[in-house]
């Protein structure tokens, strides 16, 4: 029996090498799946976020590429990504912003500071994060022109990522 615990630690040892090596190699560490990519967005469910456009159900479903972006005031990575979403506008795109689980006067002070990239907002204050799956903010969803998600994308927006996930799913989203 000694000798066969002898040879329990090598072999653990080999194992879980063998479980990191294989998690390092995935292709896309930091992705999450989604049970909604490839199908029809859930619904537009927000309050208005004191004078700013309302965020509609009709916005969603309107035809065209656009990004709903989940974003908060006391987030730090919302803070990170926000010129990479101010970038977006810039070019055109179609940027609803859901405020969430946040408080009016903070919104309204982090829009003023860093600037509004946002068409329409709403403040979630019922059950959209819930219904689109949300895990933490920021979380990005690129739409296609029949409501469609094409891309979810949890984390802050930064350079690379714009690049590698962000601008080929509108370029997809497009078509």
């Amino acid at each position: 029996m000694s000798k066969l615990l002898m040879f329990l630690p090598p072999v653990l040892f080999v194992g879980l090498t063998a479980l990191f090596v294989v998690g390092m190699n995935r292709d896309d560490p930091d992705s999450l799946p989604s049970a909604f990519t490839g199908k029809i967005a859930p619904a537009v469910t927000v309050v208005a976020l004191a004078d700013h456009p309302l965020f509609t159900e009709e916005d969603l479903r309107a035809p065209g590429v656009k990004l709903v972006n989940f974003w908060a005031s006391w987030c730090a990575p919302c803070r990170a990504e926000h010129p990479m979403l101010e970038q977006l506008a810039d070019e055109g795109v179609a940027i609803y912003g859901v405020n969430y689980k946040d408080n009016a006067p903070a919104a309204e002070g982090f829009l003023a500071e860093m600037g509004n990239p946002y068409r329409a907002i709403g403040t979630d204050e019922r059950r959209m994060s819930i219904d689109w799956g949300i895990t933490g903010v920021p979380e990005t969803f690129v739409i296609n022109g029949e409501g469609r998600i094409i891309l979810r994308f949890a984390g802050p927006i930064t350079e690379a990522e714009l690049e590698r996930s962000i601008r080929p799913a509108i370029a997809e989203a497009a078509n």
